[in-house]
């Protein structure tokens, strides 16, 4: 392991030895808009007890200049990643004189230069660990400090950190601003921003009262943005959407968790070529710009965008106030906000369909990874920061919420909420375990919650639940105790009508159900979407669903279904072409966008990787025809007919058949669908499209490069050149994937997603051994952001899992996050395979 790759074993030993106390840090940025100059100095001050002689700072910069311990100049010994400190007595203080790297792989300071008007932002990114890219510092988040940041800038600029601003001079070269110390922080969660962003003020007045708190005191709300963005961002309403939604997410919070809200200001900024949603830096909250939309935007995208920052939002408590004290207990932080985000987004009433949207989006990628051979129990065993890296996953987030919702039908919500309570009243500045929550939930609750926590958090994979007509049980594979309701519905003429759902304590392999099933048609187990589990439909329910499961009203049972559906079409056991059928038929009046946008991704997903041979071409341009009439039929203006010029662009990729129709509308020689709005986005898909299929070329791409001359515009662009099908360009594309540093992350995932484009294997297939050997090299050589792109992005679609596993037997003793990321990727095209070769037989 690499001095970089800071193991469990070792952070826990420093921790044992050394007592943070203050961190001062002195950053010099006011050469940061000369793109030439890839450094920037960076000093720092560590006041700290050692109870050891010897220890580390980390620190992954360009050079370490000078080093003083205790007012003494001391000899740098510095290895690239570990700065050693000895002859360490009680209290010490250490400075570091050093220069750290602008980054544009979206790690530690990232930079980046607008094209719109040349203006240059910057924005740090640490979790889990790369603060220490940006200044020397003990990079674990059980050694918490009081921070104080100064930062020099050009002028002009706004700077920001976690504090409020508390003075600001003119020096020679731009400015220099300080800010408040904080509360204590771990490293990863301390943040810096610079750049002439546009900023929106607000202000909300907190309501709870305790012994440091009164019931109006003012928080000064931010919202930043490029300037470039700026009109996106005011001129729609965005900017006071998300004010009311802050405030009103801070209230909720602050009244369900019983703690003030403990960081002074809130900012939030959207920044750009962000690897991330969102993250959640206390006083200076940092989100993708993909949310400050540039065209028409559904109500989907409001709500995700709301759910985002929901879930930041509670991280301010679940995360901040307290932290988990190693990587193990990630999902104390993670899975409580993923949770959160849902809970007060319908708790407030601003979507009161967030837990249906949850049920279809959030647990559909926790079923996917925990059906994973490297699925991992919700507490996982972390050895080191890179497998760390790789457990920002479905399973810290999104099932690990789902259990939470679980425990709350377990035990209750107002119980719950009381062991939260005692949680932060009992650890707030600190950090915990496993062992802390539970404590603290047992005695709101009175029960002992250790065997549900061995059940649900401690254990790998998943129960599946399915009726068994015959019987008249519930069947569960893998028994985990569930608190679920049995949903019942029959024909009411072509209408599924609910019956009265019957509630079930679930612990055993089969479940007696007592009342009586026979009249229900379609049998739903976890209609209300309670548990955790796989649900498999029986076989007339399936059929009731395919004929009427539009006329479902309840949204959550929907998704429910839905979700059952797909999930069987992933395990091989529904055939692609009667789950395309069932969207085909009842997608077009499906209300909730956030469903139907999901079904028509999978269905897209469905043609491009569980489709036989076959039959792949035929389903794909049934499906473009498909698409292409739901786009006329639908309400002109209306969210559904967004989503179904956005499914355009994905079926035309695969299939020429409408390109003339599509390149006409976009060339302005036919008008589009009434209410269509053709914005930059929309048109870059659908030109995106044309090149894959051939129908774009360069002129076309330059030209709408001149349209739209921004830097959603250049990403966009760098994926039509790199999506033409021509063997040379794929080629040429494929080599700049690999060996041009100069990619930002942004434009290496467009190049990768231009590679990709129209799933022609017959352009790309060339290249499966040189991903191969490449492999450990770019592992090795790039940062763990930029490989992990290159290994999942670039890994080949083949007929064989041959090449993969004898890259496996090869190569036992490459690093673990390695090896994890291509077991993943195999397994992935082994369910492909399994799946394309079971179609003959459904």
């Amino acid at each position: 392991m690499s001095t970089a790759n800071l193991s469990r074993d070792e952070t826990s030993a420093r921790a044992r030895t050394i007592r943070l106390d203050e961190v001062e840090v002195d950053l010099d940025l006011s050469r940061a808009a000369d793109l030439t100059v890839e450094t920037f100095p960076t000093t720092v001050t560590l006041t700290f007890d050692a109870e050891v002689a010897e220890t580390w700072i980390d620190f992954l910069g360009a050079s370490v200049d000078r080093l003083t311990v205790n007012d003494v100049a001391r000899e740098v010994e510095w290895d690239g990643a570990r700065i050693r400190l000895d002859r360490l007595s009680g209290r010490n203080t250490a400075t570091i004189h050093a220069h750290g790297r602008y980054s544009t792989s979206g790690e530690g300071l990232h930079r980046f230069r607008d094209p719109v008007d040349g203006e240059v932002y910057l924005y740090t990114q640490y979790e889990p660990a790369d603060s220490r890219r940006v200044y020397p510092v003990f990079e674990q988040p059980d050694l918490k400090a009081r921070w104080r940041f100064t930062v020099s800038g050009p002028a002009g600029w706004r700077i920001l950190s976690n504090g409020a601003e508390t003075a600001r001079e003119d020096v020679p070269g731009g400015i220099r601003v300080s800010f408040e110390e904080t509360p204590p922080l771990s490293s990863y969660l301390t943040a810096v921003a610079a750049g002439p962003y546009h900023r929106v003020d607000g202000t909300w007045h907190g309501g709870v009262v305790n012994a440091v708190g009164d019931a109006d005191r003012a928080v000064a709300l931010g919202i930043l943005c490029r300037a470039s963005l700026a009109p996106h961002l005011v001129d729609s309403g965005d900017a006071e959407e998300i004010l009311d939604i802050t405030r009103r997410g801070l209230t909720f919070f602050e009244s369900a968790f019983g703690t003030p809200y403990p960081w002074g200001k809130y900012d939030q900024i959207f920044v750009p070529e962000y690897n991330l949603g969102a993250m959640e830096n206390p006083g200076l909250v940092t989100f993708t710009e993909s949310y400050v939309f540039r065209g028409a935007a559904t109500a989907a995208q409001h709500e995700a965008r709301a759910n985002t920052i929901l879930h930041e939002m509670a991280h301010m408590w679940f995360g901040d106030l307290v932290t988990m004290r190693w990587w193990d207990d990630l999902w104390l932080k993670e899975s409580f906000a993923d949770f959160s985000g849902a809970y007060a987004a319908a708790s407030t009433g601003l979507f009161p369909d967030a837990w249906a949207t949850f049920a279809s989006r959030r647990k559909a990628w926790a079923y996917i990874q925990d059906q994973l051979p490297t699925t991992h129990p919700i507490v996982a065993d972390i050895l080191d920061l890179e497998a760390a890296k790789l457990n920002f996953d479905g399973i810290t987030y999104a099932k690990g919420a789902a259990v939470l919702k679980q425990l709350v039908a377990f035990v209750g919500e107002e119980v719950f909420l009381r062991g939260a309570q005692r949680y932060f009243a009992d650890h707030a500045f600190g950090n915990t375990t496993l062992d802390d929550l539970l404590s603290a939930l047992e005695a709101a609750s009175g029960r002992d919650l250790r065997a549900w926590s061995a059940a649900w958090l401690e254990t790998t994979g998943m129960s599946l639940l399915q009726f068994e007509r015959e019987t008249d049980r519930l069947v569960q594979t893998s028994p985990r105790p569930h608190r679920l309701s049995l949903g019942r519905l029959r024909f009411d003429g072509d209408r599924l009508v609910p019956m009265p759902p019957t509630p079930l304590e679930v612990h055993e392999a089969r479940t007696a159900i007592a009342v009586d099933l026979e009249q229900a048609d379609l049998v739903i187990p976890n209609v209300d979407d309670a548990t955790y589990a796989k649900i498999r439909l029986d076989a007339r329910s399936t059929d009731a669903a395919a004929r009427a499961l539009s006329s479902i009203d309840d949204t959550v049972a929907r998704a429910v279904v839905w979700a059952a559906l797909w999930d069987a079409t992933r395990d091989g056991e529904l055939a692609v072409a009667r789950y395309l059928g069932i969207v085909a038929r009842h997608a077009l009046a499906e209300p909730n966008v956030a469903l139907l946008s999901g079904e028509l991704a999978h269905v897209d997903y469905a043609i491009g990787h569980y489709a036989s041979a076959g039959s792949r071409d035929g389903l794909a341009r049934g499906w473009l025809q498909t698409v292409w009439d739901a786009l006329h039929a639908v309400e002109p203006g209306s969210d559904a007919q967004l989503a179904w010029a956005r499914a355009l662009a994905a079926a035309a990729a695969r299939d020429e058949a409408h390109a003339a129709d599509i390149a006409a509308m976009l060339r302005g020689r036919v008008p589009a669908p009434d209410g269509l709005r053709l914005d930059p986005d929309l048109r870059w898909s659908l030109l995106i499209a044309l090149s894959a299929t051939g129908h774009a070329t360069m002129a076309d791409a330059d030209a709408e490069l001149a349209r739209d001359a921004t830097a959603s515009g250049a990403v966009a662009h760098r994926t039509l050149l790199a999506a033409r099908p021509e063997a040379a360009v794929r080629e040429g594309a494929w080599r700049a994937a690999w060996d041009d540093r100069t990619l930002s992350n942004d434009h290496l995932d467009a190049t990768i997603t231009g590679i990709r484009a129209g799933d022609r294997r017959d352009l790309v297939s060339a290249f499966d051994d040189d991903y191969f050997a490449r492999l450990s090299g770019a592992w090795n050589d790039r940062s763990i952001e930029i490989a992990r792109r290159l290994v999942r992005g670039l890994f080949p679609a083949s007929d064989t899992l041959t090449p993969v596993d004898e890259w496996l037997e090869a190569n036992t003793g490459a690093p673990g996050a390695l090896r994890r990321l291509v077991i993943e990727q195999r397994d992935h095209l082994a369910r492909d395979l399994r799946v394309r070769a079971a179609q003959s037989h459904l």
